[in-house]
């Protein structure tokens, strides 16, 4: 599986090694650093990544979350706490089906001391919560054993199955367009716009986009943009006439939209066989 594991600001060396260790134990090999804290080439983190050195030597870093999951499909969170506007997370046994059948799935882990943001999480599609008793605080390196575990060597038989999921990058750039949009209709405003956007990506995350349906979302945007710019121009929020139409949806954007119809028909919007 080409799973990612990505530690966000982590400030350990020794923890850096130890999860690199972890991820070769369970089999995971793309390890990305976002924003460290420390030099994750320290001697410390050397000795406790033991035989994954080589894994730690190539470990990629990031200055943003956003450009460490650009590549990715899917991104599932980890955090102990319930957050307000936030989905709650779920046992990993629940979310394995999601991460198994992505082609380029990331595991994301906060740092030791406060775990994911809430920005952070936002720009995962899922978060996922390790059951543990009551006092549920789990170091860096217990954490990415056992997500991976679960995601890599948790016995369930489930047939390979593939779909086209929109990238990160895809989607992070939907948002910025729909965060647009919204402030020009004056669907949201800047207080506000924070906490709706939130509930839209819940919203649109739990969909899966294809990277079409994603394209497709943006050119209704580019359409309600149009339109308001035209009545702007024109003085008058009254449509046009028959004789005076708009932007038409051909080229590019008339493709799509046959893409999304030709997915569908094979599986469904998110390329998962249907029943």
């Amino acid at each position: 599986m080409n799973l990612a594991v990505v530690l966000v600001s982590p400030k350990t060396p020794g923890n850096i090694g130890s999860a690199a260790r972890a991820m070769l134990n369970m089999g995971a090999q793309d390890l990305r650093l976002v924003a460290p804290r420390c030099d994750h080439l320290d001697s410390q983190a050397v000795a406790m990544a033991v035989h994954a050195a080589d894994l730690l030597r190539g470990a990629r870093v990031y200055p943003t979350l956003r450009e460490a999951l650009a590549d990715r499909d899917l991104s599932v969170g980890t955090t102990a706490r319930l957050r307000a506007d936030l989905a709650p997370p779920q046992h990993p046994a629940y979310v394995r089906p999601l991460v198994r059948a992505a082609a380029a799935p990331a595991l994301v882990f906060g740092p030791e001391e406060t775990g994911l943001i809430n920005s952070d999480l936002e720009q995962c599609q899922v978060a996922v919560r390790i059951p543990t008793g009551d006092y549920a605080s789990l170091n860096l390196a217990q954490a990415v054993l056992l997500v991976c575990y679960e995601f890599l060597q948790g016995q369930e038989d489930l047939p390979e199955r593939q779909r086209k999921t929109a990238t990160r990058e895809e989607m992070e750039s939907m948002y910025g367009h729909l965060h647009e949009a919204m402030q020009l209709i004056g669907y949201t405003d800047a207080v506000r716009a924070r906490h709706t956007l939130r509930l839209w990506r819940a919203l649109l995350d739990r969909a899966l986009m294809s990277s079409a349906e994603s394209r497709l979302f943006r050119g209704l945007l580019r359409q309600v943009q149009w339109k308001v710019a035209d009545a702007a121009a024109r003085g008058t929020a009254e449509p046009r006439s028959a004789d005076q139409t708009g932007p038409q949806l051909d080229g590019p954007e008339a493709a799509e939209l046959e893409q999304v119809e030709a997915d569908q028909g094979q599986g469904g919007a998110d390329g998962l066989p249907r029943s």
